[in-house]
């Protein structure tokens, strides 16, 4: 029967299941075990003895499997009588998507000031108190507002002394305010001075040294600030052709014992990788490639993530390309596991060192 123009229950009315997904019954089932939010939208489920419909990460009482049913809208739910449900509301925008909404606004706004805003004024452009507002955008992000600003400014940095001849004008149009100021951080922004950077690493000391693992040929390289570069191959030489083309004007210089002390650590990585790596780590890039690369960093050895789960877990759904290219981009191998992510079939996609490689390590991480 109808009340108001919605479908009421009635017990002799008993609700009728979908079986429009009944193909990934079994599938839909674990991600709502699981409270899988990489599932919102892609299915809802009803319940016949409540009479509400919800989205899979829902946070109510699990129902008993055989009083639920899956469907692949809301349309559809509540065609067969569902009503959404007051807490998780499927029929609106998710509560994560409007915090990821905020979020990309912040981060809009950040990489537009000329200073960065401070966390009260991005908190409340957000409508949220500071507390909430700092700890959403790090959930999101992985990172905090401060880190982001930080590492967007370090950017805007490179591009300014890659196209300018002074420093000092880089370094205004960069944020800096202080000369003082910039002098104290910029080596902890670039890996080196700024007119070392300028200048493509000119007098900057990068150690480096090429081991073997079972993959084959390892090259590690390192700045005083951490390691910059494990890269795979099949030839040596090739390898040591990449680390000069990338750092053309740096005083490349072999490892001595201590650093092959950091070289077995790696191939000890590559090996057995439960053993975890606790080295650190030079990570130069561009801030969306390190939101990427820390997302990376947080898969759990054994498992596998798709892009689309990347990118939504760094709050960018639509960048799925974006995660590819900087998972590309990637020259710490291993460490920085982006051999963890397949394509949405589970299918292995390109590696930059090789699919049999990438096979090769999820193959020895799932055993281990």
């Amino acid at each position: 029967m109808k009340k108001d123009g919605q479908m009421i229950r009635t017990a002799e009315q008993p609700l009728p299941k979908s079986t429009s997904v009944s193909s990934h019954d079994e599938t839909y089932w674990k991600a709502l075990q699981d409270r899988d939010r990489s599932f919102d939208g892609r299915f809802y489920y009803s319940v016949t003895t409540t009479g509400v419909y919800c989205r899979p990460s829902c946070p109510a009482r699990l129902a008993k499997r055989e009083n639920v049913a899956f469907h692949v809208s809301c349309a559809e739910a509540e065609a067969a009588g569902f009503r959404p449900c007051k807490r998780c509301r499927p029929n609106e925008t998710s509560l994560h998507d409007r915090y990821a909404a905020k979020v990309a606004e912040a981060c809009r706004c950040i990489e537009d000031a000329e200073d960065a805003p401070k966390l009260e004024e991005l908190a409340r452009a957000a409508g949220l108190s500071a507390f909430h507002f700092h700890r959403v955008f790090k959930a999101v992000t992985g990172v905090t507002p401060k880190a982001y600003a930080i590492a967007h400014r370090g950017k805007r940095l490179r591009e300014r002394l890659t196209h300018t001849v002074s420093v000092t004008d880089a370094m205004y149009e960069a944020g800096f305010n202080s000369s003082g100021r910039f002098y104290a951080n910029s080596t902890d922004v670039l890996g080196m001075t700024p007119s070392e950077f300028r200048n493509g690493g000119t007098n900057a000391e990068m150690k480096f040294a090429v081991g073997v693992c079972s993959l084959g040929p390892i090259l590690v390289a390192a700045s005083d600030k951490g390691i910059t570069s494990i890269m795979l191959g099949d030839d040596p030489e090739a390898l040591v052709r990449d680390l000069e083309d990338r750092f053309p004007q740096a005083r490349l210089v072999g490892g001595d014992a201590a650093f092959e002390d950091v070289v077995a650590k790696v191939v000890g990585l590559v090996e057995a990788p439960e053993m975890g790596f606790d080295l650190p780590l030079d990570v130069r890039g561009t801030v969306f490639q390190h939101r990427v690369w820390q997302a990376l960093r947080e898969i759990p050895a054994g498992t596998t993530v798709t892009y689309t789960e990347i990118a939504e877990r760094i709050g960018m759904p639509k960048a799925v390309r974006a995660v590819a290219g900087a998972c590309a981009a990637n020259k710490i191998a291993v460490a920085i596991p982006c051999h963890r992510v397949v394509r949405n079939d589970g299918s292995l996609s390109g590696y930059r060192w090789g699919v049999a490689r990438k096979r090769a390590l999820i193959e020895r991480e799932r055993k281990s």
